[in-house]
């Protein structure tokens, strides 16, 4: 059984490595109204998979409006004169299909898979919204309220969710990376529907979007389409994009966080570069090494070797203008986030002065490989790769260059970037202060 498992994983490795060559067949199609519209045709099943990417997240928003990109995920579906309040996802979710939407820091995304038959009407829908959407003050003030419960339960009384947002507040000092997607409460508790209907009329038009279908579809009929409900639709590229603006942190900053916390917990971050940039590989398969999952060196040293933590780990996230590489540790009750820090700092200046093996780099770029192929076994996972290498990009095709770049990466590669990056004066440092007591709104104490 060993060996049949070990032939088939090798069987494995050659055709993905041969896939990982080739271009997928996508059509790119600009209308003059400024939409992008990729598709990309698969008879394999009678399903479609279309997404409608708009280029705007919460580095869009300023203080004082934080939360208004994710509040606009939920208000979409608040119906036109057309169609009425859910109607959007009861209809798909009726003949079996399935609606979602999700926000990020730089985009917001709308997605829908159906069967083929449902193309037309599903696009007459999505124009539709885009046209029309009906916002009227007593929708707005009930996804309003539905926002502040979501960010009590998402962040301020999740066991790490709060933490992470402080260190975002702390690392960032001036760039809109700084807030959590959810928004500040106080902030989301004072969007005014007026702010809303300027924040729609400023983002949500074709020039700021790009539609991915992927399917059962017939490329040029599906252009007809998608120009017969949205071509007509004014669009206007003169949307506002913030600079990256933040200034280099030059020494480590610390905070104390108080919160209710069975565990002391720590948690590091350091900038790191956004996408597209050229370390972003090398980063990626460090991240992978060092805290990356169980087989880390983070995790293996603290949790099994010197059992002083729980749990241990971190992470290379790359956003479109920056990123941060954190590291973290939930430390064994009557261990000190002292010890948890020493041992992670230990282990990351072993990056910096020792390579890793020939074993450690070629695991990560399996997990890169693998995570990859795993992940476009859809047509809707095929289609949010298109969409994001387009939005971030303008241009999809790089998406089929990563993996000649992911196989570049040297042992030199990696000690170099964290030499780089992962220097103590790069660092923000967010150290939990157990309470006995809830402290502030929501048992958390907001800095």
């Amino acid at each position: 059984m060993k060996k049949l498992i070990v032939v088939l994983l090798f069987l494995t490795a050659l055709a993905t490595s041969a896939y990982a060559a080739m271009e997928w067949p996508v059509d790119k199609h600009v209308f003059s109204n400024g939409m992008v519209l990729l598709t990309m045709e698969d008879h394999s099943t009678p399903s479609v998979s279309l997404e409608i990417w708009f280029h705007v997240g919460s580095k869009n928003e300023r203080p004082g409006i934080t939360g208004i990109s994710h509040l606009f995920e939920h208000l979409m579906s608040m119906g036109t004169d057309k169609l009425g309040p859910e109607d959007f996802d009861r209809i798909i979710q009726k003949s079996g299909g399935i609606s979602n939407a999700y926000t990020s820091y730089d985009m917001t995304v709308y997605q829908e898979d159906f069967g083929k038959e449902q193309l037309d009407q599903v696009l007459d829908m999505e124009s539709d919204r885009l046209q029309h959407l009906k916002i009227d003050e007593k929708n707005f003030l009930t996804e309003r309220s539905v926002i502040v419960e979501e960010r009590g339960f998402t962040v301020d009384n999740s066991q790490f969710g709060d933490i992470q947002e402080q260190l975002s507040a702390n690392a960032w000092l001036a760039h809109p990376y700084q807030w959590h997607i959810v928004g500040w409460r106080a902030d989301i508790e004072n969007l005014t529907l007026r702010q809303c209907q300027e924040y729609f009329k400023t983002y949500y038009n074709p020039a700021n979007a790009v539609m991915v279908v992927v399917g059962d579809v017939n490329t040029q009929e599906t252009i007809k389409l998608v120009d017969k409900y949205f071509g007509k639709i004014p669009g206007n590229p003169d949307i506002p994009r913030p600079l990256y603006n933040e200034p280099e942190q030059r020494g480590e900053r610390r905070a104390d966080f108080h919160k209710m916390s069975q565990l002391p917990i720590f948690i590091s971050g350091y900038h790191v570069p956004g996408e597209g940039h050229p370390d972003q590989y090398a980063l990626d398969i460090m991240g992978r090494i060092l805290s990356g999952g169980q087989s880390s060196r983070i995790y293996r040293r603290m949790v099994y070797t010197d059992q002083v933590a729980l749990a241990a780990g971190g992470e290379y996230g790359p956003r479109e203008q920056a990123g941060l590489f954190y590291a973290y540790a939930l430390m064994q009750p009557g261990r000190t986030t002292a010890e948890g820090e020493k041992a992670v700092y230990e282990e990351i200046d072993k990056m910096k002065t020792q390579k890793v093996t020939d074993e450690e780099l070629q695991k990560a770029k399996n997990q890169v490989e693998a995570g990859f192929y795993m992940g476009i076994q859809s047509n809707q996972s095929k289609a949010e790769l298109l969409g994001r290498y387009q939005t971030f990009f303008g241009d999809h095709k790089l998406l089929f260059q990563q993996a000649d770049k992911y196989a570049a990466v040297t042992a030199d590669d990696i000690m170099r970037v964290a030499k780089t990056y992962l220097d103590p004066r790069n660092r923000t440092v967010i150290t939990v202060i157990q309470d006995t007591k809830p402290s502030g709104t929501m048992g958390m104490k907001e800095e």
